[in-house]
């Protein structure tokens, strides 16, 4: 069995879930808020390929597929080495809370693969990443409800 680690957060936003994934799903706009990402190429939609460069590593460009989108519930994006060897499958999911105004947010990132013992080692920390990105999602989506 393939070694597995990952990163995850999760936060609640004072807005409803489809408000929250029309912030989620606009890739273009994430350079916008206080995402931790400098870059993005593409759009969301399923299938489809898009390229994100973080400020945790501007240098590198990260080559993703959305491999599920479910909406306005989950996303998936999926990317790695060659023939599995190291794959990161980060899922974003949303669930409604209290009267539907109010929604969970969770982002998971899931590692696999012969390489990951080896790939990790080198991996800078992405918690802070992550709880950036979740912060600055609920700053955006509880602005876009206000408006």
């Amino acid at each position: 069995m393939d070694p597995m680690r990952f990163y995850e957060t999760s936060t609640r936003i004072d807005a409803d879930p489809q408000t929250v994934w029309t912030v989620l799903t606009d890739l273009e706009g994430y350079t916008s808020w206080d995402s931790g990402i400098v870059e993005t190429t593409g759009a969301i939609g399923a299938g489809a390929k898009i390229a994100i460069r973080s400020a945790v590593d501007p240098r590198r460009t990260f080559r993703l597929r959305v491999t599920e989108l479910e909406r306005p519930t989950t996303m998936c994006w999926t990317g790695g080495a060659p023939l599995r060897l190291f794959t990161g499958r980060r899922t974003f999911r949303l669930r409604p809370l209290s009267d539907g105004t109010a929604t969970e947010f969770r982002m998971r990132e899931e590692f696999t693969g012969p390489l990951v013992p080896l790939i990790w080692r080198s991996m800078p920390d992405l918690q802070p990443s992550f709880d950036r990105f979740a912060a600055g999602l609920r700053t955006r989506a509880e602005a876009a409800r206000a408006s």
